[in-house]
Parts: C-alpha cells; structure tokens; sequence
C-alpha cells in the first residue's frame, strides 16, 4: 500500500494540498451535505477541535456518488459545511471514492480492512479511514459509526 499522505490532493477552493504536511494522524472521510448522516460534519469539527492541538487533522473528500447526496459546486459545499456545522478542517475537491474513476487516494485507502476484515468499496457518506502519522492506514470505520464512537476515539488516541 502506498503513502497516503503522499498522494497528490487538490483542496475544495482548487489549490493543492499536501497531505504530508500534516505531521499527525488523518482522519479522511468522504462527506455528503444532503445525507441522512450529513450531522456526522458537527462531531467530526469537534474531532478536529479536541485532537487538532494534538496533532489529528480531519480531511474532508465530498463526494456525490451515493443517490446524488453531494449535488453542490465547490462554493455551496463550502458555506454549506462553514455556516452549517462550523466546519474549519480542510475540504478537498469533490470526487469518486468508488468505481473506475475512484480518486487515486480512495484507491489505496480502499485496500485497508475494518473491523471485520472487509476492504473494498466505500459503503456509503461518512465512511471513516484513520491514517497513522507515517502515511498508513490503521483503521477503517464505516459510515454508520459515529465520528465520536469509543472505537474510533481509542484509535485517534492510539495514533497520537
């Protein structure tokens, strides 16, 4: 499996964005603004607030694969997600996590197991990939868990 953190992103405002120059964990998660889950955005900003000083950087992909759940320009996703739930952790472009024109960072995050040893296709919004501070994946949540569930948290701890 590939570095995740030195995979070429492009943020949501169009600008380039290293992933390497967060030195912490990641926690990347492909976001929807019209989802049943889309209140998953408010926990996720609270992850970003009470771990950033310590090092985690929650990353934002929108994504408008899952029922057209992410049907907005790079603008609307943006006041969306500021003015909505506070959002402050950075956003990238809008792109496929599934399928041939699956972006090339979701190709390798993909690869990674969960809980139940099951890798390939994103579910759904809101599933969560934890990157450990050398650029591998250490965890994978799937989108019904919630950002602050005792799981995900003992492994933000653990990559800390």
């Amino acid at each position: 499996m590939a570095n995740i953190k030195s995979i070429p992103v492009t943020a949501l405002d169009g600008s380039s964005l290293d992933l390497s120059s967060f030195d912490g964990p990641l926690l990347v998660v492909n976001v929807a603004s019209k989802c049943g889950l889309t209140p998953q955005y408010g926990k996720l900003e609270e992850l970003a607030k009470s771990y950033g000083p310590r090092g985690l950087t929650v990353v934002g992909m929108p994504c408008n694969q899952f029922m057209g759940q992410e049907p907005g320009s790079a603008d609307e996703i943006a006041t969306f997600c500021s003015t909505t739930y506070g959002v402050t952790f950075p956003l990238l472009e809008k792109a496929d996590v599934n399928g041939d024109a699956r972006h090339p960072l979701y190709e390798e995050l993909t690869k990674a197991s969960d809980a139940d040893g099951e890798s390939g296709d994103v579910q759904w919004n809101f599933e969560k990939f934890l990157v450990g501070s050398d650029g591998e994946v250490v965890a994978r949540f799937r989108p019904r868990t919630e950002p602050d569930a005792p799981e995900v948290v003992s492994a933000i701890e653990a990559a800390l």
